[in-house]
């Protein structure tokens, strides 16, 4: 409420050019690498178990991370910054990397790795850990069992709540005993557990989609 009343509706997507131009090659990384890995560890039956699910949203994670995560995530805090300066300096997204590589070099877009590559490892190897575990679960013995939106939507956000309460500690740090730990955690699930079931949904209904046009092994 205080932003709109101080900047609007438009306030509340102060950040979003970069966020989107994250988003896309964010997903990418991490369910190619997710593939990637998963075909290699699958049975003869192709099915993943719960473990190597967890083993391959790992390396998804750490994949993301480095490849895109922490340079988007570091960019889009630079641009909030900066917007929220008396006197803003960057004109827009691509004008604003220049001048943030120009000024620190590329390891300016590259501030806090090791932070984020413990969060988004963490976070995807919960994910695909619940999320493998409970198609599993779903489909019993027949692994080619075809998966409704609505479930893959109910079993994302289980994924993402489960991430939420796993992984909250690498966010933050303070001298206030364990519930410090777990602070702001009631609008993180609000807002991951949609996101991760949206993304699933929209995941297997993109594979389903190309394996119809696009028949693969």
């Amino acid at each position: 409420m205080k932003t709109v009343r101080s900047h609007g509706v438009l306030g509340l997507y102060r950040g979003l050019s970069s966020l989107l131009y994250g988003s896309i090659p964010k997903a990418a990384v991490r369910f190619g690498t997710f593939e990637f890995l998963s075909n290699h560890m699958r049975d003869a039956q192709g099915r993943l178990d719960s473990t190597r699910g967890l083993l391959c949203g790992l390396g998804a994670g750490v994949a993301e991370a480095v490849v895109v995560v922490c340079p988007m995530e570091t960019i889009k805090v630079k641009f909030i910054h900066d917007q929220t300066s008396a006197s803003p300096k960057y004109r827009g997204f691509f004008h604003g990397v220049r001048e943030i590589v120009r000024e620190q070099g590329l390891k300016g877009t590259y501030q806090g790795l090791t932070a984020t590559v413990l969060k988004q490892g963490s976070n995807q190897a919960i994910r695909f850990f619940v999320m493998t575990s409970l198609r599993n679960w779903y489909r019993g013995d027949n692994p080619n069992k075809p998966m409704n939106p609505l479930i893959t939507g109910v079993f994302g956000a289980i994924a993402g709540a489960a991430s939420v309460f796993g992984n909250t500690p690498l966010d933050i740090l303070r001298k206030e005993g364990l519930k410090a730990f777990y602070k702001g955690t009631v609008p993180r699930l609000g807002r991951v557990c949609l996101d991760v079931a949206i993304v699933f949904i929209i995941y297997d209904e993109v594979v389903k989609l190309l394996n119809k046009v696009w028949k693969t092994d």
